[in-house]
């Protein structure tokens, strides 16, 4: 099924089949919640609230009031508004992460690595694109802080998929190389949300992956 990407996001049709978590709008109070759930259910409401209107235009009100809770209650789990941000860019850089671990944990051969990996980061991006726009996105803030958090999620990225690329290397170039897959990815998505366009994330993984398959197959070491 065809998806599309936007970085529109204000709109509230876009926000609703941006992907499995819908936007709690309202006023409402939500139910009780242990500690550890409510930070969960935060999180999970802040990146739609950040990823449509953008750090600089999202108050810690906004974000209670999509959530159901009251701003003590808020401040209980993250100290400001920054605080909040980072703990979401975090949370984003994991669910990438965890994304492309599960698509490539049973795969043996390099090909298949590269193939599922690909298909699953348009995947995230197609299904979890809030996500994407937070740490991607125009409106993403870009203050030092968040930029060097940002470079930390992309290297650990590129750190995690490394060990994948079987090639008589060193581990530095190795590195090197995992980077250029990230950003090859990170890329083609961008493309993809600034001109709001539909594509089939599995195929569109097929095709970066032949792409990037075809350039690891002719990886030496040099010297």
């Amino acid at each position: 099924m065809p998806s599309v990407v936007s970085d529109c996001v204000t709109a509230l049709d876009c926000v609703a089949s941006a992907g499995k978590h819908q936007l709690p709008f309202g006023n409402h109070m939500s139910m009780r919640l242990p500690a550890p759930a409510r930070r969960e259910q935060i999180l999970d409401v802040s990146v739609q609230v950040f990823a449509r209107n953008g750090f600089h235009s999202t108050s810690m009100n906004d974000v209670a009031e999509a959530a159901g809770v009251t701003k003590p209650v808020l401040y209980q789990h993250f100290n400001s508004k920054q605080d909040l941000y980072m703990a979401l860019l975090d949370e984003a850089g994991n669910r990438l992460r965890n994304a492309l671990a599960k698509a490539v944990a049973d795969v043996s051969t390099g090909k298949e690595q590269t193939e599922r990996g690909f298909r699953a980061y348009f995947r995230w991006v197609s299904e979890d694109h809030d996500a994407f726009l937070l740490l991607f996105g125009s409106r993403a803030n870009r203050d030092e802080e968040s930029t060097a958090t940002i470079r930390r999620i992309t290297a650990e990225t590129a750190h995690a998929i490394a060990p994948l690329i079987a090639a008589d290397i060193d581990d530095d170039h190795r590195t090197t190389l995992a980077h250029g897959l990230v950003g090859l990815a990170e890329g083609v998505s961008r493309r993809l949300v600034e001109r709001g366009q539909q594509f089939d994330p599995d195929l569109l993984g097929q095709q970066i992956a032949d792409l990037a398959w075809a350039g690891l197959r002719a990886v030496h070491r040099n010297g």
